[in-house]
């Protein structure tokens, strides 16, 4: 009787521990399916099909209203532009076109920003929406293959 009642304990515990590790592996699952997306993002930042990218843009560090680059190319789908801030002067980046309009937050000297959007092939226009800064050429072309 006692050889049975440990074979049943075991059993039990085999079953929970099953059970438990069942949940884990869900849980497990859940949280690896979310880490991939995260990895496989910042890893297709360099252009990879279908999936978000991430395009770096930096304002003059000398004060002059105009961004590093005045033209950004990127495949169809999600869109990200991080914008660095070298200069004492305030700016933001907005992507828009083919109905979309974007907008980042507004960074001082040292600060980063990001824009985020959804674009199809063609050209948009970025520039930085602080007052009188597109207007004084801070501006850019977005290609969108």
């Amino acid at each position: 009787m006692r050889i049975f009642s440990l074979i049943a304990v075991l059993l039990a515990l085999a079953l929970v521990g099953a059970g438990c590790g069942g949940d884990d592996n869900s849980d497990s699952g859940s949280s690896d399916s979310g880490q991939a997306a995260d990895t496989q993002t910042s890893e297709t930042g360099g252009g990879g099909g279908g999936a978000a990218q991430t395009l770096k843009l930096s304002a003059d560090p000398g004060g002059a209203l105009k961004f590093d680059k005045s033209s950004l190319t990127a495949k169809a789908g999600k869109v990200t532009i991080d914008l660095d801030n070298p200069s004492s002067l305030p700016h933001a980046v907005e992507i828009e076109g083919h109905g979309v309009e974007e907008e980042s937050g507004t960074i001082g000297e040292g600060e980063t920003t990001e824009v985020t959007a959804t674009v199809k092939p063609g050209e948009y226009e970025y520039y930085c929406p602080v007052d009188g800064h597109k207007a004084a050429g801070m501006t850019g072309t977005l290609t969108v293959q």
